[in-house]
């Protein structure tokens, strides 16, 4: 009896109540499983559609910068024709280029522009003789930005490559074209960087690295030591600049810039524009072994110097010439003066001896430090200064407006020198008054100027009023030293010598570092008496 109890209650508790707890559990737990893999599916929808959104604001930016670009047209800038004039209007250029040049006043063409440009649109490679002044910067720089700005949608771009390549001989003029630059592209989406020695070595490589480079401004040392890195690669250089090809030849540039130049494509494959200030064969050489069936355009140094600056040449003694200098800045309406020296000795005391009798002067030389000459430029600039005392590195590439006088302390040995320097006045159309000294320490450069020139300069003795007997400085020599006089660097506090001295604030030893003593050994109590 007990055994069939016990048969019909496990057929109870197996066949009917376990099925049924089972069941129950199998269906919730697929309803669970349906919940969360719906829950699954819609999270990775969310995310694609978050990263669908993200780049949305870009775009938006970018349609409501061309809107507003669009906006502008050349009838907000109305240039009436002249004859004899070229008008920027007059070439096909996109509205930004002509929105940018429109901000900076620009009118008509320069000759070089207006040369340059009617062929370099359209592809060509150029070669133009000018100085400094006569907009030929201008020229290069819409050159590269129109050619930029037509840019195929589809092409492949590649970083730390950049599509135009500009080389200049100095710091100071790298500088100049990429402000320049700046200026032109601010209402097109194109990166500039500036590649230059003397200071912000990683803040450049930083700009380099990872990025995709439309304009790069360089000096050839700085880029070739980053093309030895490898940071900088040129195989996808459209369009190749030099600027100043004789000053850089001056330099002993030149095996950098062969190097360079080979770095980039076959100049079948690439535009190639070529300037100087002068052409002898040398420069003609490179200039025809670098571009391809260039058109030439030359424009005079007389024609520069002549229509705008007045050219005043006073013959005086050496030892009266700061006698001479100190009544001109006295007498005359100067604003902003640049004095050039031929030496850098020469600079230094002049700019000493000026601080004595309290006349507004800065220093601007090769050997004094990058960030200082950029601080003092730009002060000059700015107009805290009245002079700017100077060596030739400030007399090409630099543009600073409305510069009064120019006044050559020295004559150059150099004429090119002569033609650069006088260039930093009487530019953009507006009057300049260019003043040299003559003594009998550098009257025998003036038959060679004048050669240059193809014209002669004529020679005058000052106004007696000019030679005036100075009055007392106001400050020593001693006193003025002082004054330049850097101040000395801070001491690096030396952790590990500060720790091994063992030595406490007032100088005497601290207990707490005395050597422990180290501890007697042992006697051996071995048996065969060893070592007594």
């Amino acid at each position: 009896m007990i055994k069939k109890i016990l048969s019909l209650f496990k057929k109870k508790v197996v066949t009917k109540a376990p099925p049924l707890i089972q069941q129950k559990k199998v269906i919730n737990t697929t309803k669970k499983i349906k919940k969360v893999v719906h829950k699954k599916k819609q999270q990775p929808v969310a995310k694609k559609e978050e990263i669908q959104r993200k780049p949305i604001p870009q775009k938006e930016v970018k349609e409501s910068v061309t809107k507003e670009e669009n906006k502008w047209t050349p009838k907000d800038f109305p240039v009436a024709k002249e004859e004899g004039k070229t008008r920027f209007y007059d070439f096909k250029l996109s509205n930004g280029i002509l929105h940018a040049i429109a901000d900076l006043g620009f009118e008509y063409c320069t000759p070089i522009q207006a040369g340059i440009l009617k062929s370099t649109l359209d592809g060509k490679d150029a070669i133009g003789r000018a100085q400094t002044g006569t907009g030929k910067t201008a020229a290069f720089l819409i050159t590269a930005i129109a050619k930029l700005v037509k840019r195929v949608g589809n092409q492949k771009r590649f970083k730390a490559s950049p599509r135009v390549l500009i080389l200049a001989p100095t710091r100071e003029l790298v500088q100049q074209i990429e402000k320049d630059a700046l200026g032109l592209v601010k209402y097109q989406p194109i990166k500039v960087v500036a590649v230059f020695g003397g200071m912000d070595y990683k803040k450049q490589i930083y700009k380099i690295k990872g990025n995709y480079i439309d304009i790069m401004v360089a000096t050839p040392g700085r880029l070739i030591d980053f093309m030895n890195q490898k940071i900088v690669h040129l195989n996808n250089v459209e369009i190749l600049v030099l600027d100043e090809a004789d000053r850089m030849l001056d330099m002993g540039f030149i095996p950098d810039v062969r190097k360079i130049e080979r770095a980039t494509p076959l100049k079948e494959k690439r535009q190639t524009l070529f300037f100087s200030a002068t052409f002898p064969d040398s420069i003609k050489r490179f200039a025809s072994s670098w571009t391809n069936d260039a058109v030439t355009v030359e424009i005079e140094p007389e024609s520069i110097a002549a229509d705008t600056v007045t050219q005043i040449n006073y013959i005086v003694e050496a030892d009266d010439k700061f006698k001479l200098l100190f009544n001109i800045l006295e007498k005359d309406n100067a604003t902003k003066i640049l004095l050039f020296c031929n030496r850098k000795d020469t600079s230094k005391d002049l700019f000493e001896k000026m601080q004595q009798y309290g006349i507004s002067v800065t220093l601007l030389t090769g050997d004094i430090d990058q960030r200082k000459r950029m601080n003092r430029l730009e002060s000059f600039k700015e107009g805290k200064f009245k002079v700017l005392v100077a060596t030739d590195v400030a007399g090409r590439g630099i543009h600073i407006e409305a510069v009064s006088h120019v006044i050559n302390f020295n004559l150059p040995v150099d004429p090119e020198d002569y033609v650069h320097r006088i260039g930093r006045t009487g530019r953009a159309g507006l009057d300049g008054i260019s003043i040299s000294f003559a003594c009998e320490d550098d009257s025998y450069n003036i038959p060679s100027i004048e050669e240059f020139m193809q014209r002669k300069l004529e020679l005058v003795y000052p106004d007696d009023e000019l030679f005036k007997e100075l009055p007392a400085p106001s400050k020593t020599l001693k006193e003025i030293k002082e004054l330049n006089k850097p101040p000395a660097p801070k001491k690096k506090y030396d952790q590990k010598n500060s720790k091994n001295s063992g030595r406490n604030r007032n100088g005497e030893k601290s207990r707490n570092h005395e050597r422990p003593q180290r501890p007697q050994s042992k006697p051996n109590n071995n048996s065969s008496g060893v070592g007594k």
